[in-house]
């Protein structure tokens, strides 16, 4: 352990088991802590109850759409569901709900997939619709199954998914393990391909329509149980393009493993047999990566969940805050050209620094075999510093530093390796096994360039280019914000020393107004005309979500006149979405949002029964009550309209 505790002051037993100790809600006293907050700053966290697995962004109407498994009943109950975030530049995400419901079929809940956008239509849903294949239990019995793959749609721009029946296009097969499908287009060949962890190897199968599959191969990865693969082309910098073959495993340290190599369309050959390591810390796990629009060939993005199944449900954010899950920061990554073959390196987005508030330049710092205290504290920044030195044992900062001293979290070099300890401060893993991680050094390099993300929970330390990288959660207590150089056995000079802050990212929940899901209208919702007594029709219409939508065709056909209204409610989000189809009558079928009883809003319907999505930006309205008003004065052809899932959301 090159922990700078014992190589600059001495921790007493007794100290470091309470640093340890109750995932390091130590000092401070109960009343402190129960008024902290653990969420983080600038990174992603789930807005409630649970998060695990992301799932590959896709890039939608200009945002991209983060979808998530997503646990609405933890911690009383096992399941996920996909929940959506869109971003513009995946640093400030905002809440849209969940987009794929659990229990929606005989399949039960959704495990980790991939959503394509089927521009050219091949599984017939329509050109540019979002389709996912994803990992359900097939039919289980006492919620027990055999794995399979499944197919889900949206045509609502990915809002919102409904499945394809409850039979799998890709059937089990006799697999215990048989998860996690990563789907692309094969421009070269013209059909898909997905990549399916098949316990300890990779199947590959290829698709003209995303529903009738055919198996081609498979690749042993010789790591044990492997999931969530990826698979992509991607140019180096020496202007030669590469596959590379990504999963995630377990071991050590058990985060997201790659091989570079060549695909053919239908198998994948690796250039050596053993992985690399995209991230060496404990905790950057089920990654996931996705061209970037900018430079689809040369670059990619990449995120992952901060969390180790070793000790998931370990951490003060569900007590403090009442959610459990963290994502890393989304990286910008690369392929280089090394003396020893090619390698993945990454960096933070370059987009997070449009978000920092403050940028404080801290200057050259001479530290001589000790420690030196920065003139700052804080619990959520980005530290830079170009380090250099002739002759040294140790070299790094000591970050969340108790005012005692005694507990911190260590990020350095030593000899021929970079590392991150988090042993003398509140760390997840109560058996001491993931206490500090290990990247690769030359020790011939007496300079390195350090960038290191410090969130309420979390460390990620990016050494010189990053190809090595260290993630992993650190619970420090929220009292603990100081910052310390060190340098031991010699002399060292931190020079560019920089802090960056940045505002509070949090998302705001979104949370739906009405889903017309009963078999009345919700309470407060009042109706007139045809429409007294009525309430949501449970026929079928394409896009609807859920078994029931608002039909006044339900009040006694085209004929049927009257208003369905709302009860009244505050805008406190920038949007408000929802699903529309019916008649094309704009002053006679249409929905309206009132704001002091006046129209500020109105749609009508296109003249079909396919629900589309409509989206108003209420962000001048914030704050004020409103209503929703749905109007039937037409009696003729198309004399009715349809709405369903009213959102709220940024």
């Amino acid at each position: 352990m090159r922990s700078t505790t014992s190589r600059i002051r001495l921790l007493s037993a007794t100290a470091l088991l309470a640093a340890t100790a109750a995932v390091g809600l130590t000092g401070g006293g109960a009343a402190a802590q129960a008024a902290a907050t653990y969420r983080a700053q600038y990174h992603f966290t789930v807005p409630d109850h649970w998060k695990n697995d992301p799932q590959r962004p896709v890039y939608v109407n200009g945002k991209f759409n983060y979808y998530y498994l997503y646990d609405a009943d933890y911690p009383t109950e096992v399941g996920t569901a996909w929940r959506l975030a869109t971003t513009t530049d995946g640093v400030a995400f905002a809440d849209q709900g969940i987009a794929a419901p659990k229990k929606t079929n005989a399949n039960y809940d959704l495990w980790s997939g991939s959503a394509v956008v089927d521009t050219a239509n091949t599984a017939g849903f329509g050109a540019g619709a979002v389709v996912q294949l994803v990992t359900q239990m097939d039919h289980p019995v006492n919620a027990s199954g055999p794995q399979a793959q499944f197919l889900w749609y949206s045509i609502d721009g990915g809002r919102t998914f409904r499945p394809y029946g409850d039979t799998p296009v890709i059937p089990n097969g006799g697999r215990r393990d048989f998860r996690d499908p990563k789907v692309s287009w094969d421009a070269a060949r013209g059909r898909w391909v997905a990549a399916i962890t098949e316990g300890d190897r990779i199947g590959f199968f290829t698709s003209p329509d995303l529903k009738t599959w055919t198996w081609r191969s498979d690749f042993v990865g010789g790591m044990g149980i492997l999931e969530c693969p990826d698979l992509y082309p991607i140019r180096a910098d020496d202007g030669t393009t590469h596959w590379v073959l990504g999963v995630s495993a377990g071991g050590t340290p058990g985060t997201y493993a790659y091989w570079t190599g060549a695909f053919d369309g239908a198998a994948f050959t690796a250039d050596a047999a053993t992985p690399q390591w995209l991230d060496h810390g404990f905790d950057w796990y089920a990654g996931v990566t996705w061209e970037d629009p900018a430079a689809p060939a040369d670059r990619r993005f990449g995120m992952a969940w901060m969390n180790n199944w070793a000790y998931a449900d370990t951490t003060p954010t569900w007590a403090s805050d009442g959610f459990n899950g963290t994502d890393s920061i989304v990286r910008q990554i690369t392929l280089k050209h090394y003396a020893d073959g090619y390698a993945l390196a990454s960096q933070p987005t370059p987009a997070l620094a449009s978000h920092a508030s403050s940028v404080t330049n801290l200057g050259t710092i001479q530290v001589d075999d000790g420690l030196v205290p920065l003139a700052y504290h804080g619990t959520a920044y980005q530290l830079d510093t170009d380090v250099s030195w002739t002759q040294l044992d140790n070299i790094g900062l000591q970050l969340r530093v108790s005012a005692d001293g005694t507990r911190h979290a260590d990020a350095g070099i030593y000899h021929d390796y970079s590392y991150l300890n988090r042993r003398q401060t509140g760390q997840p893993d109560t058996t001491g096994t993931r206490g500090e991680s290990h990247a690769p050094w030359n020790p011939a390099k007496t300079s390195a360039h350090l960038r290191i993300l410090v969130d309420r929970t979390t460390i990620e330390v990016f050494v010189d280019d990053g190809r090595y990288v260290h993630s992993s959660e650190v619970f420090a207590d929220p009292a603990d914000t100081g910052v310390n150089l060190y340098a031991t056995g010699g002399s060292a000079t931190f020079a560019n020393t920089t802090i960056t802050q940045f505002p509070d990212l949090s998302q705001r929940p979104a949370h739906v107004v009405s889903g017309f899901e009963g078999s009345s209208y919700d309470p407060g919702w009042t109706t007139t005309g045809s429409f007294t007594g009525t309430g949501p029709s449970f026929e079928y219409l394409p896009g609807m979500v859920g078994n029931a939508v608002l039909d006044t065709f339900a009040g006694g056909g085209d004929p049927a006149t009257g208003t369905i209204t709302s009860p009244s409610f505050t805008l406190d989000r920038n949007h408000l979405h929802f699903l529309l189809a019916g008649g094309h009558h704009p002053a006679e079928t249409s929905i309206n949002l009132l704001v002091n009883g006046q129209v500020v809003r109105t749609a009508t319907g296109d003249d079909t029964g396919v629900l589309k999505p409509i989206d108003w930006d209420v962000s001048a309205l914030q704050g004020q009550s409103a209503q929703v008003r749905v109007v039937d004065q037409a009696t003729g052809a198309w004399g009715h309209i349809m709405a369903d899932q009213l959102l709220l959301s940024d």
